[in-house]
């Protein structure tokens, strides 16, 4: 192929306002390849409306096409162009062309900083951060008596330019800009040992809370505040199923479900996780409120998936993880009440993008107070979930001890993180 210009990735805008923009990516094929570009697309705000994969097992093709998800977004198109290509393979040996670091080499930085508190305080800290394009690593947020923010953000810069002084002052003068008068001091440094214990030490939870959060059971008398869709019935009509009969090579796998933010992420990540080599796939939209998905799948070793068991095995992971992508539950910490949100990582330990952006927005929408906020780590029998935890203040619009004000909060956070 020989191809080692940054035409691997093609960005085109749509011929009449308001249509999609076109993501090509033409490059060398990887397991989880397709993962790696929806979870981006995700990263920067984007809404995939179609998409088409095809792939012979050494070169892929991909086409997306991608509106932003809100319209006074500005989508930095050059800065996609160039993450998309930091995850294409080489299409030539690494020994002629460097490749481009992985974004886990990428140091973790600091920020940290004081403030006067006042609702939506840390959504607008966190909108400042995913406007410059850093990651959110690990948060540790609190309140102190006199009414005082201490916030210390974990951050990676997606551009690695951090280490600059210029880039340092622009993240320091954007916080500046956005707080105002509130923001008291700004620190931002290369983090130590204080990432270092965050990153290995696991989220605590009460084990009846646990129990509750990570649950893979949806019975249709569970409460909608835990169940991730719009009512039971629409619960039901999700199907996954597996076709043998149409190809010599490939199984394949047909998705019909109600439309969610991440929806072919969620997808992607699952057929990552166990291996799973898509050779063509078609994403359309069905009508306003569904989507549907044909892949062609097989084993990274190029066998079909015939064994009824394992096909009736992966059915059920997927469309579990359809109906369930993100965890929400409202649970009592002592006099306090807590907030949290639990999301499936990645088998390499990544997380979901945009969770905290969309949590913080959710409960600045409703004028809700954050005393208190952190992300951390929990493992489960099956497998490693990334935790937000936010103790709530109480205010008088919202007694946080009524049951019916709980459900309307766990409701508006997981239609905000759902897209809906």
């Amino acid at each position: 192929m020989g191809m080692t210009s940054d035409d691997a990735v093609l960005i085109e805008k749509g011929k009449k306002a308001g249509e999609p923009y076109v993501v090509t990516v033409n490059c060398p094929d990887k397991t989880g390849l397709g993962c790696d570009i929806c979870h981006t697309i995700l990263e920067f705000g984007l809404y995939i409306t179609r998409g088409d994969v095809s792939t012979d097992g050494i070169w892929c093709y991909v086409v997306l096409w991608v509106i932003p998800r809100l319209s006074s977004r500005v989508v930095r198109w050059m800065n996609l162009k160039d993450r998309l290509l930091s995850i294409c393979p080489p299409s030539i040996p690494s020994f002629y062309l460097p490749s481009p670091r992985p974004s886990s080499s990428s140091p973790v930085y600091l920020l940290k900083f004081c403030s006067l508190d006042r609702k939506g305080l840390l959504h607008d800290v966190t909108q400042v951060l995913d406007e410059l394009e850093h990651t959110i690593q690990r948060v540790k947020v609190t309140t102190t008596p006199d009414g005082c923010v201490l916030d210390l953000f974990f951050i990676k810069d997606n551009l690695e330019l951090l280490h600059t002084k210029e880039r340092q002052d622009e993240t320091c003068e954007q916080l500046y800009n956005v707080l105002g008068d509130s923001i008291i001091s700004c620190e931002l440094k290369i983090a130590g040992v204080q990432y270092d214990n965050l990153q290995h030490n696991s989220s605590s939870l009460p084990p009846l809370v646990a129990e509750e959060l990570f649950r893979f059971t949806l019975s249709d008398k569970e409460p909608l505040s835990q169940a991730l869709s719009r009512d039971v019935s629409e619960l039901k009509r999700a199907t996954v199923k597996t076709d043998n009969s149409l190809s010599p090579l490939h199984t394949l796998l047909q998705i019909n479900c109600v439309d969610q933010k991440g929806f072919l992420y969620d997808i992607m990540r699952t057929l990552k996780d166990y291996n799973i080599q898509i050779a063509y796939g078609r994403f359309l939209p069905v009508n306003k409120d569904r989507r549907e998905l044909d892949l062609f799948i097989q084993y990274k070793d190029g066998k079909k998936i015939v064994d009824p068991e394992k096909q009736d095995a992966l059915c059920s992971l997927l469309k579990m993880e359809l109906l369930h992508p993100l965890r929400v539950l409202i649970a009592n910490r002592g006099p306090d009440t807590e907030l949290l949100v639990a999301n499936p990582t990645e088998l390499s330990g990544r997380g979901r993008p945009r969770v905290f952006y969309d949590v913080t927005f959710a409960l600045k929408s409703l004028g809700i107070c954050i005393f208190l906020a952190e992300i951390g780590r929990h493992t489960t029998a099956e497998r490693e979930w990334e935790v937000y935890r936010f103790l709530l203040e109480e205010n008088r619009n919202f007694q946080l001890s009524n049951i019916v004000v709980r459900n309307q909060i766990v409701d508006k956070v997981r239609r905000t993180l759902m897209g809906w």
